[in-house]
């Protein structure tokens, strides 16, 4: 492992040479624009980055901006690629991969370095995040931030309730017997909340090896249909739905509420969450700030189920086409530096993110940074058992986000206006069906 980690040094080192060596004879900056989708504390952290990549690399400039949401920076780049105005580097999340490849305005990583494909370091990227944006045979991207759920809890309350802190509950049905002993203890009404977003709803399909969409999840081809009235969706809108019902899952009432959550969680009305590995440096200090201890572990799954794993989310970045030669090299420049080991390894501990490679991860573990910040573990070792099949790669489809609000709308639909699982499901997976063929035949036209 050491020698691949120099290796990394050395390959970057020679791609930044004739880069800053022209521009050194000319005597300007190369400028190249970076947009993502962070706001807050990791827009400021991007932006020291950034910075430092701009101290270090004489020759080029990196001017980096804030475009709002994961959407909405896709659709700007979207639109200021049809105005001759792209942006060189442009974060997008996972789920639109599939619009961002059919939007033709990027170009997929592996084409970029064209025989030098090494640059990539493919074997060093961690199998389950090369699996996800490894489409059509190749890498179209270079990943970047990228999580998966955890169950977040508090210690104190389990200890209140007389279970034990060390063993938190690993199935659907352990969930509900630790909701039916805080209720009973008089520790808690409700036990558990995470946002009604379709993200976890996807997660735990791809636990039970099920696929979201035919064509091996529109990885073997373009997907033409979705998989969601079969038994794994109807277990998870089942025990979701009864949880509710019950009255041990809450949540804001909104969809997609990532805020809602954690407020609910960090305010102790209830003793457990599932939430992103992303938000485990900010969940830690609030439950500092708020006085009691946290512990993570694996999402439930239900208990008659083998554990596939987990999708990974997040995004990665992504090069668009049409620039001269001299900035595609520089943006080439700037997203290796982005994912090399040693900024793996610091964007991991200040945010909470798992690094992509394998060389940072064995990083830090040379450093012992899981024996003293254990609450790190579990997204790690979660991840690492993830069987690589079709199923935890993710599905590939156009109109990802907009069955992704259909998701949503039909779990809520049993939730609070009564309709059935079965109903709920089948209007579902005939919305999302003719969503597909729609997407479909616009791309063909």
């Amino acid at each position: 492992m050491t020698k691949r980690l120099l290796v990394l040094g050395v390959l970057v080192a020679v791609l930044a040479l004739p880069i800053a060596n022209s521009v050194a004879q000319e005597g300007e900056n190369i400028q190249i624009t970076f947009w993502h989708a962070f706001g807050g504390g990791r827009m400021l952290f991007i932006e020291r980055m950034v910075e430092d990549f701009n101290y270090t690399h004489p020759g080029i400039e990196v001017q980096v901006e804030y475009k709002g949401s994961y959407r909405e920076t896709l659709n700007a780049a979207i639109l200021a690629a049809e105005q001759g105005n792209a942006p060189h580097v442009v974060q997008i999340f996972e789920v639109g991969t599939q619009l961002a490849l059919d939007t033709g305005i990027f170009i997929p990583a592996e084409d970029i370095v064209g025989e030098n494909v090494d640059l990539l370091m493919l074997d060093d990227i961690i199998a389950p995040v090369r699996n996800y944006y490894t489409v059509n045979g190749k890498l179209n991207s270079f990943p970047w931030n990228s999580s998966n759920p955890i169950l977040y809890y508090n210690r104190d309350m389990f200890e209140a309730a007389g279970l034990d802190p060390d063993n938190p509950p690993m199935t659907f049905e352990d969930v509900e017997e630790v909701c039916q002993t805080f209720r009973e203890t008089g520790v808690a009404e409700a036990c558990i909340t995470w946002p009604l977003h379709s993200w976890f709803f996807e997660q735990w399909m791809a636990e039970q090896g099920a696929l979201l969409a035919d064509n091996d999840n529109g990885r073997a081809g373009r997907a033409t249909e979705v998989y969601l009235d079969g038994d794994a969706a109807r277990r998870i809108f089942e025990w979701w739905t009864g949880l509710y019902a019950d009255g041990y899952y809450v949540y804001s009432g909104s969809l997609e509420d990532w805020d809602g959550a954690n407020a609910i969680f960090i305010s102790q009305q209830v003793p457990m969450l599932i939430t992103s590995t992303s938000d485990v440096n900010f969940m830690q200090n609030a439950a500092n700030e708020n006085g009691f201890a946290i512990g993570t572990s694996y999402i439930p799954v239900p208990a008659d189920v083998e554990r596939n794993g987990v999708i990974i989310g997040g995004a990665s970045l992504w090069l668009t086409a049409d620039h001269p030669q001299e900035e595609l090299d520089a943006a080439l420049e700037f997203v290796l530096w982005m994912g090399n080991t040693e900024n793996a390894v610091r964007w991991h501990k200040g945010t909470g993110y798992f690094p992509v490679r394998n060389s940072a991860v064995w990083v830090l573990e040379q450093q012992n940074w899981f024996e003293t910040h254990p609450l790190y573990r579990a997204a790690f070792d979660q991840l690492l058992e993830t069987q690589v099949n079709s199923a935890t790669a993710g599905a590939i489809l156009g109109p990802f986000l907009e069955i992704r609000t259909m998701i949503e709308e039909a779990i809520q639909s049993v939730m609070v206006e009564g309709v059935s699982v079965d109903e709920a499901l089948a209007n579902l997976d005939e919305m999302a069906d003719e969503a597909v063929a729609e997407y479909n035949a616009g791309v063909e036209e």
